[in-house]
Order: C-alpha cells, then sequence, then structure tokens
C-alpha cells in the first residue's frame, strides 16, 4: 500500500468545525496538567531504582505459530482489493465523499490501520498487496542484493515525498489521480520486489517501514520466538540505525508540521487571512518550505539534546549510536499525535466509508443493507460531547509523552547502569519532551483556519 496521507475535503471540515467550543473550555488549565504529569513522570524516574524499570520492560517470551499460507491468502486478498479500489477510484463517483478508494485508502488504512499497528503489531506485514503474489511466482532469486548499508535511507525519502504530497498538492484526494498513482506504486514495488527480493519491503517500500517501526511499540509480537512485553519492549532488542532514527523523527515531524499548517498563526505567518483561505494552491510552497523546514529543525534539536545528554553523562557510547537509539523512543510521540490529530476526521470519515463501501459505485446500490443512511456531525455541535473528544486527544497524547519519557530511561540504562546517571543523559531529552508536550496540546486547543 501506498501509504499517502491526504486531507479529504471532511477531514477539513472535521477537524475545525468543533473549534468554536474548544474554545470554550478551559484548555489552558487541561494543558497545564498534561504537561505536569509528564514533568512528574520525569522527576520519578530519577527516584526510581534501574531494577525496576528494566524488569517493567522485560519480555516474556512464548513460542507463536505462524502460517504462511494464511498470510499468502491475506495478501492477495488485499491485491484483489487493491484491484477493485483502483477501478473504484478510474470509473466510480468523483466526489472524494462518495467514492470508496480514497475513503477506504485513507480513513481505514492510513488512520485506521496504521493506530492499529502500534497495539496489536505489524498488521501490513501479512495485508501488503505484493508477497501473496511474490510467493505464488514460485522461489525467486533476486537479481541484485541491497546493500545493508543502504538501511532504510530510501523510506525515509520516501516518506518525506508523501508528506509533501499530503500536505502540499492541490487535489490529493482526487479519486482517479489518486487510482492512478496508487497503480504505478505497485508496479514500482513488485517489480523491486522481483529484482532485490524481500529487501526491498524491509528497506525501501514506505508501508512495510511505518508499519514495522510502529509495530515495534506493541506489547504482543504475533511471530514464532514471539512474546510480550511492556509496550516498546522490542524496541530494546536491536541495534537502531541512523538511517531508523531520522525515520522516526521524519514521521514526528511531519506529524506536528500537519497540524501546524492548519494554525490560525502559521496562516498569519505566511501571509494567509485564516478567516478567507484560498485554497491549498496559494500555499503550496509555504507549505514545502514549512514541512522542509520542520524535520530539519527536529533532527538538529534531537542532535542538540543527545549530545548535551552524552556531555552530562559522560556516557561510551558513540553520538550516531546514542543518537539512533533515543530518536526510537519518540515513535510513542509521533504514534500519539497520529491518533490523536486524526480522531475527529475518522469519527466523520468512516461514516461516509460505511456509506461508499455499501454502494461502491454510486449506482443506488445497498450492499450492507443499511439504507437509508445519514452521515453525523451532531457531536461536534455539543459542547459535552466536544469536551470528551478534545479530553480524549488531549489525553493520548500526554500518555505518549509518557511513554515516550519511560522508553528513553530505559533504553540509556542499556548504556549507564547507574539510574542518576541513566537520568542526567536524558535530562535534556526529557526537557524537549516536556516542551513538545505543550506544542502538542496547544496545536490541539488553537484555531484553524486551513
Amino acid at each position: 500500500m501506498a501509504v499517502n496521507m491526504a486531507f479529504l475535503p471532511a477531514e477539513a471540515f472535521a477537524h475545525v468545525s468543533e473549534q468554536g467550543f474548544v474554545l470554550l473550555l478551559p484548555t489552558e488549565a487541561y494543558s497545564a496538567a498534561g504537561v505536569t504529569v509528564v514533568a512528574l513522570t520525569v522527576l520519578l524516574l530519577f527516584a526510581v531504582p534501574a531494577d525496576v524499570i528494566k524488569s517493567l520492560f522485560q519480555a516474556r517470551r512464548c513460542h507463536i505459530p505462524t502460517f504462511s499460507s494464511a498470510q499468502t491468502t491475506a495478501s492477495l486478498f488485499s491485491l484483489v482489493l487493491l484491484i477493485s479500489l483502483i477501478y473504484v477510484g478510474l470509473n466510480g463517483p468523483r466526489d472524494p465523499l462518495s467514492n470508496v478508494m480514497p475513503l477506504v485508502f485513507w480513513t481505514l488504512g492510513w488512520i485506521g490501520l496504521v493506530s492499529l499497528s502500534g497495539f496489536v503489531g505489524d498488521v501490513w506485514r501479512s495485508l501488503n498487496p505484493w508477497t501473496g503474489l511474490y510467493r505464488l511466482l514460485g522461489p525467486i532469486r533476486p537479481i541484485v542484493g541491497l546493500p545493508r548499508w543502504l538501511g532504510v535511507w530510501p523510506a525515509v525519502i520516501l516518506l518525506i515525498g508523501f508528506a509533501s504530497f499530503l500536505l502540499a498538492d492541490i487535489a490529493p484526494d482526487d479519486p482517479a489521480r489518486l487510482a492512478s498513482l496508487i497503480g504505478i506504486y505497485w508496479l514500482v514495488i513488485m517489480a523491486g520486489l522481483v529484482i532485490f527480493g524481500p529487501a526491498w519491503l524491509r528497506q525501501v517500500e514506505l508501508g512495510s517501514v511505518l508499519f514495522a517501526s510502529y509495530a515495534t511499540l506493541a506489547p504482543v509480537r504475533l511471530i514464532t520466538k514471539g512474546g510480550f512485553g511492556f509496550p516498546g519492549w522490542r524496541l530494546l532488542e536491536r541495534t537502531p540505525k541512523l538511517s531508523h532514527g531520522i525515520f522516526a523523527l521524519t514521521l514526528l515531524a511531519v506529524g506536528s508540521f500537519d497540524g501546524l499548517n492548519e494554525t490560525f498563526w502559521w496562516l498569519a505567518n505566511i501571509g494567509i487571512n485564516p478567516l478567507a483561505f484560498p485554497g491549498r494552491s496559494a500555499v503550496v510552497w509555504s507549505t514545502l518550505l514549512g514541512l522542509f523546514g520542520a524535520i530539519i529543525l527536529l533532527i538538529a534539536l534531537f542532535v542538540g539534546t543527545t549530545w548535551l545528554g552524552m556531555i552530562l553523562a559522560k556516557g561510551d557510547m558513540t553520538f550516531i549510536e546514542t543518537f539512533s537509539r533515543l530518536a526510537l523512543s519518540l515513535l510513542p510521540i509521533a504514534l500519539a499525535y497520529h491518533i490523536a490529530h486524526y480522531l475527529t476526521a475518522f469519527l466523520v470519515n468512516s461514516q461516509y466509508a460505511l456509506a461508499a463501501v455499501s454502494d461502491p459505485l454510486a449506482s443506488g446500490a445497498d450492499l450492507l443493507g443499511i439504507q437509508p443512511f445519514y452521515v453525523t456531525t451532531g457531536f461536534f455541535n455539543h459542547i459535552d460531547s466536544v469536551r470528551i473528544i478534545w479530553l480524549t486527544q488531549a489525553g493520548t497524547v500526554v500518555i505518549g509523552h509518557v511513554w515516550s519519557v519511560m522508553l528513553a530511561h530505559r533504553m540509556v540504562l542499556d548504556i549507564h547502569s547507574n539510574t542518576k546517571r541513566a537520568a542526567l543523559a536524558t535530562l535534556p531529552l526529557s526537557l524537549f519532551m516536556i516542551g513538545y508536550t505543550l506544542l502538542g496540546l496547544w496545536l490541539l486547543a488553537t484555531p484553524r483556519g486551513a
């Protein structure tokens, strides 16, 4: 699956329609409480013995049988579904809210499946539309091998490219255009898989790298020689490469800018009246520059926090290894932002997706027997329901930061067995996370106009 990210018109509506009620909530108090929780977590880690933190993340091993035939079947089913979606995208209704292609792809795939992977594991491993066909073709010896030093740098480049498509393209939700791009992407990845072998998926294909990254946060690993433990335990068992750390930082930067570029603050700074947004075509270059700037700025800040932490703790591990390892501790924040940012869009667009699946060609069919069916946004029209939604989003962001603080502290314990030195090593990073908590909660509360 080409994990392209796109705003449908309804997504933009869902993001801002409840904002009037949000502005009536005591968001300053809620934000202060959230930041306090993260700060107290940082202070608590100074006092908790190292053995307690290590035992918390201790993995429990178990043998879980896997069935390659079931994975092959699931992949082939995914391929058939993808072909069907492409057909509907090319021949179905032009309205993105009626065409099943963009709704299923982004609402159920990008929002739903990606969020789910952080809790149940790498669902894309079985559902991707390439491996089933690849296995049917029989044992294929790769023509060229991918070098291990390449890491996931190609996936980093693809992530930046698709983020640019999400935020700056003037019509990322056009069904026919999207279907064409997805079809081309499938062909390119399939060709690469035949030429380079399975390593092509692990190192290049964006969906595979993205889902595998978030799957490391899942408490259970459902494969042979799997296990279970505190969320994030799998990150402690791998030696990360620099490209994996940069991928995690890019994910976080993209998610952060995805929220920032909708705010009154951002629009005012690029000379756009937020109450009279002229359309995406007017902000293409400013959006691209902002996106690239956000990625560069976040990486630079993280370089600084890592370097300062190494100075305070005087560790023996190299900078690259420390940087790569600690960058992965930000994955819970990136996942939390993904869930919180898209929650309102999912509440609305999942209803449109259900209606579109029931009538994929807009021919009056009712395959699911749900007619008459009406999409509702009534939960945005009452302050009580808006409060629940906003607190759910804010709570998700805070939990993600607490999770990251604990994970980073556990990672540093592999470098410094002494609790105090470990806390000193992560102190700059912890302060960074506290500040990022404030930013995340501000993004949820501030007025948006794009």
